[in-house]
């Protein structure tokens, strides 16, 4: 019997990290990579180069899988349709990918489901933001409703005349629909991982704590310290609502504000963004968890019984390689690998800019406070850091 083959849309760094589960389970992954180059076409065998967009390209990856899924939202609904139609599940589907892509349906829909949010308004002309101004105080986050992503289709304004020029594109149709969310005072980021089959088996990880520089995630803690239990259970409760609520399956990111209590009790969460597909707050559960998010995604898809989800360790942090001063961050493995023979390397084999996500380290162990040290001391070395202080 051939082995399933799973068809994944996207040639990133979370297609890359599909495969070594993929290859654990015996399952056959075939990937749409952007170029032949791209993270994931240098680890996968079968691995068409196309775009997403690209309706035959993504026809044709389908064609003869078990299942088509993606490490990216920007697929078209119709596109994916289309494959249902011509045999292949997709999943998540359409129906919920939507929720994801558009922040508009997103936030009304979480609003149906009885999901606290911060306090919202779509945008259509120039009063709208400043009646929403002056009802949050002053100060909002605009957003793009579609495309943004890592800081990027986000502007925090203090008048209308900030996003006058956003405003005037999405008014002439040149630019993005647009929402303006409160700014909400919160106390850090939380995350919660979802998977969930079609069978309707749900599994959650532990809630974690993202850490933001830039607005790109620079560090996770897992689980999250000092978290109430009434916190805790609050989030978890959320992101299996929003699973079900949006008919999710897959690995579902569900990524929130903690937001403390003004009289002094147990803080309470507010939804902030959505990802339906593995997420860079679960690159812990790759040596961190019993189950990995990559593994679990791929069960989930292919409507296998659901992994073990339970932490390794009392703490596993991971510290994101943004940019690097190195031109191969291979260079760095054997200081890294001497200094902390624990320390877990995962190099996404790209080329190296200033910012980008070029890798991850993740550490676990007893003490947070080590376990931190010592991540980010990997991921230091991997930038080069080290090297210059040592240079000057």
């Amino acid at each position: 019997m051939a082995a399933p083959v799973v068809a994944v849309v996207g040639g990133g760094q979370l297609a890359r990290m599909m495969a070594p589960a993929a290859t654990a389970l015996g399952v056959h992954l075939r990937v749409l990579v952007e170029s032949p180059t791209s993270s994931a076409a240098q680890v996968v065998v079968d691995a068409p180069v196309g775009a997403a967009s690209d309706a035959q390209a993504v026809v044709d990856l389908a064609h003869g899988a078990a299942v088509l899924t993606f490490e990216h939202e920007h697929v078209p609904g119709a596109l994916l349709d289309q494959v249902v139609e011509l045999g292949t599940p997709v999943r998540p589907c359409a129906a919920a990918l939507v929720h994801a892509q558009d922040k508009i349906t997103m936030r009304t829909r979480l609003a149906e489901l009885g999901v606290p949010i911060p306090r919202w308004a779509p945008l259509g002309a120039r009063a709208d933001l400043e009646g929403f101004l002056a009802t949050v105080g002053g100060e909002a986050v605009v957003k793009t409703a579609r495309g943004g992503y890592d800081g990027k289709g986000v502007r925090v304004v203090r008048s209308a005349g900030d996003a006058d020029d956003w405003l005037a594109a999405a008014a002439d149709g040149s630019g993005a629909r647009l929402l303006a969310e409160e700014k909400v005072p919160f106390r850090r980021e939380l995350a919660v991982l979802v998977a969930r089959r079609p069978g309707g088996e749900v599994r959650t990880w532990p809630v974690v704590e993202s850490v933001q520089r830039d607005g790109v995630c620079a560090e996770v803690v897992a689980p999250a310290p000092d978290l109430d239990d009434a916190t805790r259970d609050q989030a978890l409760d959320i992101a299996v609502l929003v699973a079900e609520g949006l008919g999710v399956t897959g690995v579902l990111a569900v990524e929130l504000f903690e937001v403390a209590d003004p009289d002094g009790g147990p803080a309470r969460v507010l939804v902030n963004e959505l990802a339906m597909r593995p997420h860079n707050s679960g690159h812990w559960t790759i040596d961190g968890s019993v189950t990995s998010q990559f593994e679990q995604h791929l069960r989930a898809v292919l409507d296998l019984p659901l992994g073990d989800t339970a932490p390794r360790a009392a703490w596993t942090v991971m510290s994101n390689v943004l940019g690097s001063t190195l031109r191969d961050l291979t260079d760095a493995l054997p200081g890294v690998t001497a200094q902390d023979p624990q320390a877990k390397v995962h190099l996404y084999g790209k080329d190296v800019r200033p910012g980008r996500k070029l890798g991850h380290v993740n550490v676990s162990g007893d003490d947070l406070v080590e376990v931190r040290r010592r991540a980010n001391a990997a991921a230091a070395l991997l930038r080069g850091e080290a090297a210059q202080q040592t240079e000057g």
